[in-house]
């Protein structure tokens, strides 16, 4: 550490090398450290604490793992001294933004063609869930999907999702094929009784409307679970 960071003297005192704007308008975004690049989101300090020590404080909380660090609330980061709402509501916004990034490059090729490629979406978008959400996948004619939604979130449980809202979305959006997916944040990746019940009731529904029901995936990090792979469609 060098001498006029030991001291937390604000970052303008310190050498222009050292400075993490300074560094990155230099020599690149690449060149920066975890650290750095959250200072530059941080921006300032504390009377006593500069953005590059509560970049510090995050990363410590988050176990040195931006994978963690990923999965901290807005509560977990308030409780770091020195990072207040809009601080907390930036860090959360850019590590959103990464998120949506990384989901957007798994939907380049947006033809679905089986459903290790729609779970490997989905793990993106829910990995950071502690609770249970359910989204649908609206396809068109070339099995393209259109457009994804969330439906619903629910408790560590549980989540219910209404057959119409989802039916009237893929009118909506012109879909003759949807897909059905939600996560299991205990990792299990057994269909309940409930899932089951859902899937066939969403499935009979949506023959009214000539729309299919393509699959129901579930998701965790231990993997996926497909309806029409395991023959329950």
């Amino acid at each position: 550490m060098k001498p006029a960071q030991a001291k937390n003297r604000p970052i303008l005192e310190w050498a222009i090398d050292d400075r993490p704007r300074e560094k990155l308008r230099a020599k690149g975004v690449k060149i920066l450290s975890d650290t750095e690049l959250l200072a530059i989101l941080i921006q300032q300090g504390t009377r006593n604490r500069t953005a590059v020590d509560l970049a510090r404080d995050v990363l410590a909380a988050s176990k040195q793992n931006l994978k963690e660090l990923g999965r901290l609330s807005m509560a977990d980061l308030l409780k770091i001294h020195g990072i207040g709402e809009a601080k907390a509501m930036i860090i959360l916004a850019a590590l959103e933004l990464g998120r949506r990034r990384q989901a957007a490059q798994n939907l380049e090729k947006p033809v679905v063609n089986g459903a290790s490629s729609v779970a490997s979406f989905l793990q993106t978008i829910l990995q950071d869930h502690d609770h249970e959400v359910f989204i649908v996948l609206y396809l068109n004619r070339a099995n393209k999907i259109n457009h994804y939604e969330i439906i619903s979130s629910g408790g560590m449980s549980g989540t219910v999702a209404d057959p119409r809202v989802i039916l009237r979305r893929a009118l909506e959006e012109k879909a003759v094929g949807i897909i059905l997916c939600h996560n299991h944040p205990s990792g299990s990746l057994r269909p309940s009784h409930a899932d089951r019940e859902l899937t066939l009731k969403i499935r009979e529904a949506a023959r009214y409307f000539d729309i299919l029901v393509l699959d129901h995936i579930i998701v965790s990090h231990e993997g996926f679970f497909s309806f029409a792979e395991e023959g329950l469609l």
